[in-house]
């Protein structure tokens, strides 16, 4: 059954078509009782302070202890999110999700004695209780947070920095209550004659737009507003800079950038060596951004038509039933028992909760809690080919939290966020291969192809702009230079003529585009997204070209969780990250991408 023209409210959704939530709790009754059973135990939390040095059987003990409680907080949380997900204009959600971040903050603080605890055991007497068979199911975990000995401080000091937690979100909510509240960006006139409000979800809808008049429009007026608040916008990028630096400070880092890929083990060189790759790779960028004003007839490319789909009619209805066969066809060579998995998740398992309704949140997200179903959100649009490939991305995803949730024990079942994009876009790329391979004229292969262009335009070269830019400013606070608006547009407008060449016309009000970005408030995240698809990239051609070698590697990678450091979980899938090998083979295939678009075209 397709979605409903327009939203319903919550109560009128079909139960078919929602999430089922009850394999966390059945009921907000359910709910209830376990927050409060949960408060209740906030008396115990630190009930280990001052024991840990005592024996690895007290150790045990507290990993027990605070994994038990890690868990049925998370599965609080969860419920909480998910439920107010639903729908964003319900009190009641709303004060779930208020009272578990209370909980929250009280459960960490309570807890925060731990690893400095752990860290101060003395060297010699910790050697001795790792070797203790009762440690064993514990020893990876333990010997990397000993990995963090330097930068553990006094359990004080881990006080006061946990009680900070709320406190420190305060740039980005600032930054997301005025962007997505208090600015006014009017209305656009769109395509079809309809006054549409420009807002930050419409903005790329706009530039999207055939029409060119609609796509400048809407692109002036949003940064003629964002022009108008700059100087406030730049502060608060600045302060999320700053607190960045006081935290890798206090923690004994020689950099924000290095504490930030400290805990995923990624070394500097990682990160530096993505954007020579990308940089590298960038005349094939400049050529596609000449053949796309070719190819669109206008006498001069700026940054409001890059999005817009070069080949346009080829969108067809894909409604979700349709979908969910397409991507379980695309994903068959990952075997049986996957696609079997992932076809109940996404029908009758309920995993999905599918349509937009009144008052849901936008967009689309994973969200797995050990023991459950690996959720996802969707506001699918049978009418937008795109929706597909969300779903693909999503399954992605949770597939990853189901082999890692039933392969490993709590403790090790998370995967760190460093591979979490992989997974998801190496379903997008088969999903993609999948149609390919039956597209039915030149024109439609041309605007797959063109798809697989702009992905990796937006996934690695664009968020490895982002990734300089994120290195660029927080060095030169860190070497003492101050952090002003006219700072921050000089240092994004040298980027910008770089990776888009100096046959595009660069608008000056684009250098803004740094202060609209909200991932800049979770700083050293978006080059992820590079390596992410990148090794996507890698290791789906390795699995379409292989056998059950190639295949089984991959499961693998899927099941490890966190059991092993990031890089070699990925190594044994087949890519070293260490090495830039990937990230080049997939700016050579951007370039035969192009080189095929040419072709066709």
């Amino acid at each position: 059954m397709s979605n409903p023209a327009s939203p319903q409210p919550r109560k009128d959704v079909l139960k078919e078509h929602t999430w089922d939530l009850r394999p966390i709790f059945k009921s907000d009754a359910a709910w209830e009782k376990a927050f409060k059973a949960l408060e209740a135990q906030l008396p115990t939390v630190s009930k280990f302070k001052g024991k840990l040095h005592r024996s690895a059987k007290t150790i045990h003990e507290c990993c027990i202890f605070s994994n038990t409680l890690r868990l049925e907080l998370e599965k609080l949380g969860a419920y909480a999110q998910l439920k107010y997900a639903e729908d964003l204009t319900n009190p009641s959600y709303q004060g779930m999700v208020a009272r578990f971040s209370r909980l929250a903050m009280l459960v960490s603080e309570g807890l925060s004695h731990i690893n400095p605890e752990i860290q101060a055991i003395p060297r010699k007497k910790m050697a001795e209780f790792l070797k203790e068979e009762i440690l064993a199911e514990y020893k990876v975990l333990l010997q990397d947070l000993l990995r963090y000995r330097p930068h553990i401080l006094s359990p004080a000091e881990e006080r006061l920095l946990a009680m900070q937690g709320e406190v420190s979100e305060g740039p980005s909510k600032i930054f997301d209550q005025l962007t997505d509240g208090d600015l006014k960006f009017g209305t656009v006139k769109d395509e079809t004659g309809t006054v549409r409000a420009l807002t930050q979800s419409s903005f790329i809808t706009f530039l999207e737009s055939p029409r060119r008049n609609v796509r400048k429009e809407a692109f002036e007026k949003y940064y003629e507003v964002l022009e108008d608040h700059q100087y406030s916008v730049s502060s608060m990028l600045n302060a999320s800079v700053l607190q960045d630096i006081y935290y890798a400070r206090a923690r004994n880092f020689p950099s924000a950038r290095e504490a930030a890929l400290f805990a995923d083990r990624i070394p500097v060189a990682v990160y530096d060596s993505l954007i020579t790759a990308v940089r590298d790779g960038l005349p094939s960028v400049h050529r596609y951004y000449a053949l796309r004003k070719d190819l669109m007839r206008v006498k001069d490319i700026h940054f409001y038509d890059t999005y817009q789909p070069i080949v346009s009619g080829m969108n067809r209805a894909v409604d979700y039933d349709e979908a969910v066969d397409t991507i379980c066809n695309s994903v068959e060579v990952l075997g049986e028992d996957y696609v079997k998995t992932l076809r109940k998740g996404l029908t009758t398992g309920r995993w999905v909760d599918r349509y937009e309704n009144e008052g849901k949140m936008s967009g689309a997200f994973s969200y797995g809690v050990f023991g459950c179903p690996p959720y996802i959100l969707m506001n699918y649009e049978e009418k937008v080919l795109n929706s597909m490939f969300t779903l693909a991305h999503e399954a992605g995803h949770s597939m990853h939290s189901y082999c890692s949730m039933n392969s490993q024990p709590y403790h090790y079942a998370s995967y760190p966020i460093f591979l979490a994009e992989i997974a998801s876009t190496f379903n997008e790329q088969l999903l993609g291969a999948h149609l390919l391979e039956r597209a039915k004229s030149k024109k439609e292969r041309a605007f797959l192809i063109n798809k697989q262009i702009d992905e990796i335009r937006g996934t690695i070269i664009r968020q490895t702009m982002f990734a300089e830019f994120e290195a660029i400013i927080h060095e030169q606070a860190e070497s003492g230079m101050p952090l002003t608006v006219e700072t921050f547009r000089a240092i994004y407008r040298s980027l910008l003529d770089a990776y888009f060449g100096e046959d595009f016309v660069i608008d000056e009000v684009l250098e803004l585009e740094c202060l609209r970005i909200p991932h800049f408030y979770r700083a050293f995240y978006v080059f992820k997204y590079a390596t992410g698809l990148s090794a996507a990239i890698a290791l789906s051609q390795k699995v379409l070209s292989g056998g059950e070698k190639e295949r089984n590697r991959y499961l693998t990678f899927l099941s490890a969780g966190g059991s092993r450091p990031p890089l070699m979980t990925l190594k044994r899938a087949g890519v070293d990250l260490t090495r830039p090998d990937a990230v080049c083979d997939a700016m050579k295939k951007f370039d035969s991408l192009v080189n095929e678009l040419e072709s066709l075209l």
